[in-house]
């Protein structure tokens, strides 16, 4: 039950005067939600200062002004498309009232002639007249008081003004209930917080610019807020997973000698300690939910095999799910020739696997023939049954939704659960995203692994890069030439990248390949494989080759209007060189002028490959939502708290979510109670019903 106390709250905004059933389609887009809490949410971006009342002789162009006038006449156009005038005097001086597309009885009635009329706007010369086009606010003078004060501005939508908003803004402020303090008042002390209440006035009344600042005690009120609830509600869920009874896996010493030994290379210090954190996770009757964070190239698949091994060694089985049909087969590649060696089973399972291939393969699966299985989405479609199901490792994780990774986590009886991503993440993300996970990093690449020479050329240059390539493949090098792919200019971008191969073309022939999204899977493939099996020299790629294609003898990555890419994933294609023991070069192509944010984005690129700064840099340089992309990366969007700016809030939330899971675990103490209000306001009671059926 929610706690009656946030009643108010929740009901709906069209219980508010001014949403009547013409806005309310309209306020429920703007808010992204349809009840008086989510209209609260909306805070404002800026303020008008309308305190400001001259007399209009003394009123300066462009200046916003509150003033009374006397109305002296209406001049009312005789065709349509003429803007009506107001003809006002204050005594001092005369200011003509503009209005387009007015109604003659409207005018009438708000601007009466003789009336006098408190107006609050900018004021413009025009034709050597004062003028006020569309007063802001027209009152009588009794409401002088209430137009003259700072007024705060919100983002709006069509159909909704300042004028809509305010009145159930101010009608919602009203209803705000006093709710018990969830915080530890040491805390709320230290940091000169108000209470819920006052920060909720406090922020639809701002009174300076500096009220907008992210470190203003109201404002890492409400942050601090915000993240302790999607803390807590991380952690309750944790802590449901944990109690489950999970398994325990002791390592088979022989299968992980054979398996060391299969490999071609020795192993990083980074692969040794995260395989140690696996073993000990996977060691306990509880259940592992660990986060596995690679740089591009520094081996996360191998320590993903060691893990699959540990269940294999058990007698149950593993699961790889990849995002894409190209990666899953790229882990089955890399994974295949170990597995042989060692006398594991492999198979794979991909959304192209149809009629009686895939009835072959699901037998398998069920039957527990194949012991570790790799696979797409398909993996958790209802048809597909396991054994026994003892290990999920997801890759590239921020492709999936939670729930995706709590469906395949179905198939077996409490699996323990791996996520992978070889996108770094900064720190601060690492626990908005995954909070409720434990995290192992690889910081270092494998021996033998050349830098990656980064150079920055204008598109000018075109012709130079074109030569330079045809002396590369003549050596035997392969390339990837890639063109941006943004959603909103997708068919300008995919025509771009087509020319960019009949281009390419001209130079190399029937030897140059196009990859990109719009592809059938099957015709996706066959390109991808005849780029690997050596028959074509170049790939001009979108984006689809970023994450995971391993093509050791690419040495090449060139990539065009690289200002138009992120940091992160200008990182995540470069990692496609450099993979083999050749010399690999990248070539990022601009077009000038660079704003200044392409230049730093860039010159970060030339000069690190180290992906953790990179990631770091590219958060403080676009910010979070922008960072992942917030609708790909399931990146939640925060109403109040500043991924960048409250960072420092983020690490305290996470360290009392964890105290506050481990005393209180059902939220039954009294200041459980009090955040069991916190989690529904901002809409993380999924977390309490876990905690019920937990």
């Amino acid at each position: 039950m929610r706690p009656l106390v946030l009643d108010t709250l929740f009901r709906s905004i069209r219980t508010l005067s001014g949403v009547g059933p013409k806005h309310a389609k309209a306020f429920e887009k703007l808010l992204g939600g349809e009840r008086i809490i989510d209209l609260l949410w909306h805070k404002p971006l800026d303020i008008i200062d309308r305190r400001h009342s001259p007399k209009l002789r003394d009123a300066k162009a462009g200046q916003v002004v509150t003033t009374t006038v006397t109305i002296l006449q209406h001049q009312l156009p005789k065709r349509r498309g003429l803007p009506a005038r107001v003809v006002a005097s204050d005594d001092t001086a005369t200011l003509d009232l503009v209005f387009f597309n007015a109604h003659r009885d409207w005018i009438e009635k708000t601007y009466p002639v003789n009336a006098q009329v408190v107006i609050s706007g900018r004021v413009e010369p025009y034709n050597n007249r004062l003028q006020m086009v569309h007063p802001d606010h027209a009152g009588k003078p009794e409401d002088l008081a209430s137009i003259a004060k700072i007024e705060p501005i919100y983002p709006m939508t069509a159909g909704i003004g300042p004028k809509q908003l305010a009145k159930p803004m101010d009608e919602a402020l009203k209803v705000l209930p006093d709710l018990p303090e969830w915080l530890d008042a040491p805390l709320v002390q230290s940091r000169n917080w108000p209470t819920w209440k006052a920060a909720m006035q406090a922020l639809h009344a701002p009174e300076s610019a500096a009220d907008f600042e992210p470190t203003t005690p109201v404002r890492q009120r409400l942050a601090y807020d915000e993240l302790l609830a999607r803390q807590l509600a991380m952690q309750m869920v944790r802590l449901r997973i944990k109690k489950l009874k999970g398994r325990a896996f002791s390592i088979d010493t022989a299968l992980r000698t054979r398996f060391l030994k299969s490999l071609p290379f020795e192993m990083t210090g980074a692969q040794t300690m995260a395989i140690a954190d696996i073993d000990a996770d996977m060691a306990e009757p509880s259940r592992m939910l660990r986060l596995l964070q690679g740089d591009v190239g520094s081996g996360k698949t191998v320590v993903a095999m060691a893990a699959l091994l540990n269940a294999v060694g058990a007698g149950a089985q593993g699961a790889i799910m990849a995002p894409t049909e190209i990666l899953a087969r790229q882990h089955a590649e890399t994974l295949g020739p170990i597995a042989s060696a060692i006398g594991v089973s492999i198979a794979v399972l991909t959304g192209r696997d149809k009629g009686k291939q895939r009835e072959a393969i699901a037998e398998a699966i069920r039957s527990g023939a194949a012991q570790i299985i790799i696979g797409t989405h398909a993996l958790f479609q209802e048809d597909v049954a396991f054994k026994d199901l003892g290990l999920v490792i997801i890759d590239e994780q921020h492709r999936f939704g939670v729930h995706q990774r709590l469906m395949l986590s179905d198939k077996g009886v409490a699996p323990d659960v791996l996520v992978m991503t070889a996108t770094p993440i900064p720190r601060t993300l690492t626990l908005t995203l995954y909070g409720d996970m434990d995290v192992s990093r690889l910081h270092e690449k494998p021996p033998g692994r050349k830098p990656v020479d980064t150079r920055l050329l204008s598109i000018d240059r075109i012709g130079d890069v074109v030569a330079g390539l045809k002396r590369k493949i003549a050596t035997g090098a392969r390339a990837y030439w890639v063109c941006p792919l943004v959603e909103e200019s997708e068919l300008i971008d995919l025509a771009a990248a087509t020319e960019r191969h009949a281009d390419l073309q001209q130079h190399f022939g029937a030897r140059v390949g196009l990859l990109h999204g719009k592809m059938k899977p099957t015709d996706k493939d066959k390109v991808m494989a005849a780029f690997m099996a050596g028959e074509l020299d170049v790939l001009v790629a979108t984006t689809v080759i970023e994450v995971g294609v391993n093509v050791p003898e690419a040495t090449v990555m060139v990539i065009e209007h690289a200002e138009r890419f992120g940091l992160a994933q200008l990182h995540q294609l470069r990692g496609r060189v450099g993979r083999g023991l050749d010399a690999s070069a990248c070539i990022l192509l601009y077009t000038a002028p660079l704003s200044e944010m392409g230049k730093q984005r860039l010159s970060v690129m030339r000069d690190t490959e180290d992906g953790f700064l990179i990631a770091e840099k590219d958060l403080e340089l676009r910010g979070a939502g922008e960072l992942l992309g917030t609708r790909q990366s399931g990146l939640p969007a925060f109403r109040m708290a500043d991924v960048e700016a409250h960072g420092d809030l983020m690490q305290m939330a996470h360290t009392e979510a964890k105290l506050i899971a481990e005393r209180d675990p059902m939220l039954t103490s009294r200041r459980g109670e009090a955040l069991k209000a916190l989690l529904y306001l901002f809409s993380q009671d999924q977390a309490i019903q876990t905690i019920r059926s937990g």
